[in-house]
């Protein structure tokens, strides 16, 4: 029988990797993850009548080698075929780890350099909850993405989709809180 040792260095080292890669956390001081967003994270249109602030986000535990951050506000739930976009920042400074209530409302200021792309609603900055009338209550995944590169070839026109492109295929690490909402 041979001995497990290098098998169990080898499980040792997984586990110590999968650790240090999770590390990324995320939170706010307007919503818990698991929780209902408040009428301060509802859209004003469309319907819906909320005061569409985006609110704080704090985040914490970047891996090494991150030189810029992106966040995203994502609705998987909307009957679009493809969900629906509500916030992307990118080029957000990596000494960074905080966006105040507000910052994609225009009601706080954004870090310099970081840029806000184009929404599902068709407009840059945070657009809020508005799912239709009568659908079981939306997901709403709030995610910020540790970038390797200073900013993306990107600017205020980029749709949330190319965003997403640019993430999905370079992010090092992330992490996300998902609240949601339904009316």
């Amino acid at each position: 029988m041979r001995p497990m040792l290098p098998c169990a260095a080898a499980l040792a080292s997984l586990i110590l990797i999968g650790a240090a890669h999770a590390e990324m956390t995320l939170s706010s001081d307007d919503m818990t993850d698991g929780g209902t967003l408040a009428d301060a994270h509802v859209y004003d249109g469309f319907g819906c009548t909320g005061a569409n602030l985006s609110p704080s986000l704090s985040w914490s535990g970047a891996p090494e080698g991150t030189q810029s951050y992106v966040v995203t506000a994502y609705d998987p739930d909307a009957p679009t075929g493809s969900g629906w976009w509500h916030w992307t920042v990118f080029n957000i400074p990596a000494d960074t780890t905080s966006l105040p209530k507000g910052a994609g409302s225009g009601e706080a200021p954004l870090p310099e350099g970081a840029v806000q792309g184009r929404t599902d609603y068709a407009t840059s900055g945070f657009g809020g909850a508005c799912p239709p009338e009568g659908d079981d209550p939306h997901r709403y995944i709030f995610t910020v993405y540790a970038m390797p590169d200073e900013s993306l070839p990107l600017d205020e026109n980029a749709p949330g989709a190319m965003v997403g492109f640019f993430v999905n295929a370079g992010a090092l690490d992330s992490a996300s809180l998902t609240a949601t909402y339904g009316r």
